[in-house]
């Protein structure tokens, strides 16, 4: 589970990365320093994978994230 201030202190790397959160929402973290919610799911009647894009860091924080997924 994320904490607000592991969020703060993600750090860009050379290729993107995620942090997962619960309940397979994460944020993703692009090497140009962009900070992005996202959620995975799957669709009820295919069963096909889909992600939605909760927003990006700091417009949405972690409890707004949160909120949002739910």
């Amino acid at each position: 589970m994320l904490t607000p201030s592991a969020v703060t202190n993600a750090k860009p790397q050379a290729k993107p990365y995620k942090l997962a959160d619960e309940r397979c929402m994460y944020l993703l973290v692009k090497p140009e320093g962009g900070k992005l919610w996202r959620f995975d799911y799957r669709r009820p009647g295919t069963k096909k994978r889909n992600t939605l894009s909760l927003g990006t860091y700091p417009d949405v924080s972690l409890r707004k994230a949160r909120e949002r997924r739910s």
